[in-house]
């Protein structure tokens, strides 16, 4: 049997086409026709006039930080349950991060915890400058309640796409509500350049300071001129061709990672203890559905996520669980957190299930045998 792997590259038919005229007129530089034409085709799908195309999600996270003022002894408020990419970045800037958990509905940063959190800050004299927006798994973050906090208490949205491109709130992308919004386009995304990522704003000054800072902060002269640290963060002119031909894709990619969710929420109903989630979208989101996601209920079924994933391994199907909580993890055991529970149980239930878009029928039925074996004995 082939592996069926959790979300791998799915490229399609066009993005040979960018490659091909890169290797021919020789642009196989961080510059050239598919750089800025990814920037300009990703800025429209997204709604915001402005992209920087950046090697790496994590790459767009740091420029971010450091675009938005963040500094040494900074405080930067971040959900806890979260790829560690979310929070590195702060680090890299010399600030401490403020793990904030989740609510149960979106998985997302809690409004509640984020006004606790926020609170007691002030009250020790700390003022968070920037709270890290991650829309989890795809799924829309209670976008009005969150941004009407930091309006608030004047904190600035750095918003985390990297899993979310194609999901919307009210019909407008995620990644355009935030100061500044980031995305990843690594190998496991909804869409893929190989490894790479951008910034996206709808401030021109933020955007040429992007631009500045991840091309080594050269200034203008015949010479190489510097007078401040700069990040050699351009993504590559052939990198960027596989990106345009994959964005073509976007709107089929999303509608498939929907389907798959769809068919899994299906065909797994009737097995005890187990069950798809975040199940329901809130009023006025529409989540790309990244990876679909499974919730063991230890009331009905003794089977762990550990259990299911190294039975669905003797089966050659990958799985993962949940990302671990940040607040958990050694490297920020000295981090302040808000809460704890919520993420820390769906951690303890929770697994990632095949989700790419590549996936056929027969892929589907494997998956759903294997779990139903794993969950019934």
């Amino acid at each position: 049997m082939d592996r069926i792997y959790l979300s791998p590259p799915h490229l399609g038919r066009h993005e040979l086409n960018y490659l091909h005229k890169a290797v021919e007129d020789n642009w196989v530089a961080p510059a050239g026709p598919n750089l800025t034409g990814f920037e300009t085709e990703l800025a429209a799908a997204v709604g915001v006039p402005f992209c920087v195309a950046l090697t790496s999600g994590t790459a767009a996270l740091h420029l971010g930080l450091l675009l938005l003022g963040v500094q040494p002894g900074d405080e930067v408020l971040c959900p806890s349950l979260t790829f560690v990419a979310s929070a590195n970045p702060i680090l890299y800037c010399g600030a401490t991060p403020v793990f904030v958990d989740s609510e149960a509905a979106t998985w997302n940063i809690c409004p509640d915890r984020l006004r606790e959190a926020i609170a007691d800050r002030h009250r020790l004299g700390k003022r968070p400058r920037v709270l890290v927006l991650v829309h989890l798994y795809g799924m829309p973050a209670r976008l009005p309640e969150i941004l009407a906090i930091c309006q608030e208490h004047n904190i600035v949205v750095l918003e985390d796409a990297a899993e979310a491109l194609g999901s919307t709130w009210e019909q407008q992308p995620l990644g355009s509500f935030g100061r500044v919004g980031i995305f990843s386009f690594n190998g496991n995304k909804i869409l893929t350049t190989s490894g790479g990522g951008a910034l996206v704003t709808h401030d021109r000054a933020l955007a040429e300071r992007a631009l500045y800072l991840a091309t080594q902060a050269k200034e203008v002269a015949p010479h190489y001129q510097h007078s401040e640290v700069g990040f050699n963060y351009r993504l590559s002119n052939l990198l960027a061709g596989i990106g345009r031909g994959q964005l073509e894709l976007l709107p089929d990619r999303v509608k498939r990672r929907r389907e798959i969710f769809a068919w899994y929420k299906e065909h797994l109903a009737a097995v005890p203890g187990l069950a798809l989630a975040p199940a329901t979208e809130l009023p006025g989101s529409r989540s790309n559905r990244w990876l679909s996601t499974v919730l063991l209920d230890p009331t009905d079924t003794s089977a762990t996520p550990e259990a299911v994933r190294q039975h669905l391994e003797t089966r050659r199907i990958e799985s993962r669980p949940l990302w671990k909580p940040l607040h958990l993890q050694p490297l920020f055991a000295e981090a302040p957190v808000y809460g704890g529970a919520v993420s820390e149980d769906l951690f303890a239930r929770g697994l990632c299930l095949p989700s790419g878009t590549a996936m056929t029928d027969e892929d589907l039925l494997r998956v759903a045998r294997a779990l139903r074996e794993a969950v019934l004995s």
